[in-house]
Order: C-alpha cells, then structure tokens, then sequence
C-alpha cells in the first residue's frame, strides 16, 4: 500500500491538492484534521462536499457527535483500523490534513495513557503552583523531559502519574518515546509539505468570509445546543458561539476568527518545520504541476520507515 500524507498548515489548499493526488494515483483520502470528525461541522471545517467524500472515499470524517469528547487516543484507534483495512484491500491512502499530533498518532509509536475524569476535576482545583509540587515531589526530574511553565501539560502529568505509577522522566525513558522524539515511524510513508508563504493571509481572510456567506453563522446556532467542550474550540466555531450566545457580535467575531487562524497557522508551520520528513512542495497555482513534482519526489524511493 502506498501511503503519502499531505501536511501543512491550514487555508494552504491540501484538501485540493490531496484529491488531485488521490485521482492521479487512485487512492483513498484520511483526513487528519480535528475537527472534521464531528456531524454537522460543515461550514466552518471545510468539509469536503458529500460528492468528493464518496468520490475518494474519505475516512476519518464525521465519525463523532458534536456532543463528543473525541480524544486523539479515540482517533488513533480508528484511524489506524482505516489503514489497516486499506492495507488489506491493497489501496493507497492519502493522508490529509492539518493536525500534526493526529498525523503523527497515525504513523508514529505515540501512546496516549487513560484518563480519570473523576481525578481530573480534583486535579482542576489545585492551583498551578501545588500542582507542580505534586508533580515534583512523584518525580523530581520531572522538569527536565517537561515545560513545567505549561498548566494544561503539568495537570496531565500528575494524572497520569497517579493513574499509571509512571512519571515524565519514566515514560520519555521509553523505546517508543525515543521513536516519537527521533521521528522513527511504525509505519512507512512518503511526506509532502504544502505552504503558499505570504499569500495564506489573504486566503485566511477570504476563506472565513466565504464560510460566513456560506451560512457558518446559522450553523453555529444550530449546533450549539449539542457542541461539547472539544467541538467548542474549533477556531471559527468558537469566536462565533460569541456572537450566538450575544457576548460580541458578529464584525468582531470575524476579524478574532481571523487572529485566531494566523495564529493557528504559525503553529503548524513550527509543529511541520520541526519534521525532517515532509518534503515541501514548491507552491504553484496549477495543483497538478504541484502533483507531478510530489509524484517525482514519492518515485525516487522517499518513504520513511521504522
């Protein structure tokens, strides 16, 4: 089975890129993006239209209820038994997609231990500050393999402590968090880079404006009743449950939306940089120019393995 995954950050075009590929080399899509899992978050996701999901075949795409707390660990799972069936079927598989840490729950050995929600909310009510100390006190390295300054990932290390009887020091200790550190995947994969450069800001600003011609504010409105708090964050969707809920309206929300995705797109662009896999496409405006040269690249024998 062939495999090639289509990175990059978002509003760079991949999902048009990737179905050109996907034609040329008669391959499947999975979509590696957040927020496409969930029903009902068409607008706002980019989802590609019903004709092009069964045209390609797409996976991974509304598999979830908005209600959800669809985790990356649930992702994996599914996503993995997607490729696993291609792979059966001897079909190859487009990656596509804009979320590095669900591309790289699909190719590389991460692990994601269980949660207790019941810990959790105690865990919450702990300040910042007694939760380092109780992080320190199970492990006193701990601030050597962990960014003890980041709340969200210091929380989650003390719960998972507790849960498992394993600290940060322990688990960076192991094969497979060397693997993920070294970028040594399970799975073997050619990686292709998309990036339009300066010109994604004017695409931002004109695709969140089409999306609001397109109806996303009727479909937040619609949504919002049954949207949990993962489905909640969606850049986008967030800034326009303001104006639903009547905390801002509906000009301010654009122009936070808008922040909110150059922001985002400074993030993935550091999160893919980071990975000396992907090959980065030269941006044309004839995607199939850019399909011939991924195609050369994909040919030369460029696939990662293990």
């Amino acid at each position: 089975m062939n495999l090639i995954a289509v990175l990059g950050p978002t509003a760079a075009g991949k999902s048009r890129f990737a179905e050109a590929l996907a034609q040329r080399i008669e391959a499947e899509i999975l979509s590696v993006d957040s927020m496409q899992v969930f029903r009902g978050m068409d607008i706002g996701t980019a989802k590609p239209a019903p004709e092009a999901r069964n045209r390609y075949r797409y996976h991974m795409v509304d598999v979830a209820d908005p209600s959800d707390e669809y985790t990356v660990a649930r992702y994996q799972k599914e996503g993995r038994r997607a490729l696993d069936d291609a792979g059966e079927r001897d079909v190859s598989v487009v990656i596509a997609g804009g979320s590095g840490l669900h591309f790289r729950s699909l190719v590389d050995p991460l692990e994601f231990p269980p949660t207790n929600p019941v810990l959790r909310r105690e865990l919450e009510e702990k300040t910042d500050g007694e939760l380092v100390d109780q992080l320190l006190r199970i492990d006193p390295s701990a601030g050597e393999v962990l960014d003890m300054a980041n709340p969200r990932r210091v929380l989650r290390a003390v719960e998972i402590a507790i849960v498992t009887g394993a600290g940060p020091t322990e688990r960076a200790g192991t094969d497979a968090a060397r693997a993920v550190r070294d970028y040594r995947p399970v799975r073997a994969f050619t990686g292709l880079g998309i990036d339009p450069g300066t010109a994604i800001h004017e695409r931002i600003a004109r695709r969140f404006d089409a999306m609001l011609t397109a109806g996303l504010l009727a479909e937040v409105t619609s949504l919002a009743p049954e949207m949990g708090r993962t489905a909640r964050q969606a850049v986008g969707y967030r800034e326009m449950l303001r104006v639903v809920e009547g905390r801002t309206d509906r000009g301010t929300a654009r122009e936070e939306a808008i922040r909110a995705t150059v922001a985002l797109v400074k993030r993935q662009r550091t999160y893919f940089r980071k990975d000396p896999r992907i090959r980065w496409i030269p941006w044309h405006h004839d995607v199939e120019q850019m399909v011939d040269e991924a195609l050369e690249h994909h040919e030369e024998g460029s696939a990662w393995t293990s």
